[in-house]
């Protein structure tokens, strides 16, 4: 056990492992490229549906099941779906990722936007404002901190999963645990689901550390 973190740390550390196509700065650019872009995508599409969701009261059975939804969803047979239909592209990888996103966006800021006292509401309705004055001026700046959990729950659950576009022959840090397993060698195998992980932490670090930052003088809220 000793050799094998010893062998792991020579090869997190080793500088030629660092450089070329193949190195691990360039396959933590292509890891950090699908995961955010793939939120974003996510967020494009479950913002809006989690505000209006939250705002008109309509389709909360949906917000709800979205959850249970997105924790059943088989992320590897998605890919593997839509890889027969699409072919060798990094569209099953996107789709599935953005699959995987849209429920934690959506669950959250519905939950933010309930979470919005109807006392609040009712007087900024009593001030005259009109429902989209309602839902931008007062209901989601309110929800934002549960919008902002959302978006970083959604985030690291994608950093965590795109190591699948490995499966289809395609870049990122899941790269070395696919090509790592092939070769049986299971120090590249072990330094890929390290830097999956540390990646993932950095960045929930960050994000818990913007958002607290921005929020801090408002109470703590919890989904």
């Amino acid at each position: 056990m000793y050799e094998l973190f010893k062998d792991l740390g020579a090869w997190l550390v080793g500088g030629e492992q660092w450089t070329g196509p193949d190195g691990i700065g360039h396959r933590l650019a292509e890891h950090l490229q699908y995961s955010l872009l793939a939120t974003l995508v996510a967020a494009a599409i479950a913002l809006p549906l989690g505000l209006l969701i939250g705002h008109t009261g309509r389709g909360a059975f949906v917000a709800i099941n979205l959850a249970s939804f997105g924790r059943a969803l088989p992320t590897v047979g998605l890919v593997v779906l839509v890889f027969l239909v699409s072919g060798l592209s990094m569209w099953p990888v996107y789709i599935a990722l953005v699959a995987l996103a849209v429920p934690s966006i959506v669950t959250n800021t519905y939950a933010g936007m309930t979470a919005v006292d109807r006392d609040v509401k009712d007087a900024a309705r009593g001030q005259g404002m009109r429902a989209h004055q309602v839902l931008f001026r007062v209901e989601l700046p309110l929800a934002l901190p549960l919008v902002m959990t959302g978006l970083r729950l959604a985030l690291i659950q994608v950093v965590a999963t795109a190591t699948i576009s490995a499966y289809v022959s395609f870049g990122g840090l899941g790269r070395y645990v696919f090509d790592g397993l092939a070769q049986r060698d299971l120090v590249q195998v072990l330094g890929g689901a390290v830097l999956v992980a540390v990646v993932a932490v950095v960045l929930d670090l960050a994000l818990a550390g913007l958002q607290r930052a921005l929020f801090r003088h408002r109470p703590a809220q919890r989904a």
